[in-house]
């Protein structure tokens, strides 16, 4: 699954680069007795299988340095752009993927210094969910993109959605480019998308928008200043 996503695009180039390194750790390697075992049935009853706690730590001990260590889990708080910009500054992240019913708490308490999700619904497990994380974390660090992210307008950065973005032809199927993409007046355009982002946001994510501290250059463009 790993191999999939990380030998290619951005994240694969940032490896390339050494910009990066990325060591996937197969938790069956450090299961116990013949068959490897890495789960059990919970003490107490109840269905699944629970992650037994020797072979996350013995794997954890044999990093040497694990740095940061990251669980991924539904009951942890919302991984967001904020979230990735913090992990990005960091020299190591171990990130541990859930799965089954969970894993045994002990790990969280002795191991984990952060428990994350990246949304409120079900997954198989936590891998999917830590590939999401590093490729966010990727792109901020610096040298990845060749650029600073950060000034780029994508959307999450600043808590607006991005605006609407146009290329060539001029004309698609009866629609037009707004005229003034073509005036070639950089502080009108530049106005102009951060009015679309500030539109944008308000209505299609009230809940960001809300969060925002508008300027009153932004309440003047929201009102229809030019």
């Amino acid at each position: 699954m790993f191999r999939g996503v990380f030998e290619e695009s951005i994240v694969y180039r940032a490896t390339q680069k050494n910009l990066i390194e990325i060591r996937l750790i197969d938790l069956r390697t450090y299961g116990l007795g013949t068959h490897k075992v890495v789960d059990d049935t919970p003490y107490g009853g109840g269905g699944g299988m629970i992650l037994k706690p020797e072979p996350i730590a013995n794997a954890l001990e044999d990093l040497c340095k694990p740095g940061f260590v990251i669980l991924t889990s539904p009951r942890g708080k919302s991984f967001t752009q904020d979230t990735a910009l913090a992990l990005s500054e960091k020299p190591e992240i171990t990130i541990i993927c859930g799965h089954y019913e969970g894993i045994d708490e002990r790990v969280r308490t002795l191991f984990v210094d952060e428990e994350l999700s990246i949304g409120d619904y079900v997954l198989t497990g936590g891998e999917i969910p830590s590939m999401v994380m590093i490729d966010t974390i990727v792109r901020l660090i610096p040298g990845v993109l060749g650029r600073d992210t950060i000034e780029t307008g994508d959307s999450h950065y600043d808590g607006l959605l991005e605006h609407p973005q146009y290329t060539r032809p001029q004309e698609f199927k009866g629609l037009n480019v707004p005229e003034i993409l073509l005036s070639g007046n950089h502080l009108k355009i530049n106005r102009w998308r951060r009015k679309m982002a500030l539109k944008k946001t308000k209505e299609q994510r009230p809940d960001l928008f809300k969060a925002l501290n508008l300027s009153q250059e932004d309440i003047g463009l929201l009102e229809g200043e030019d």
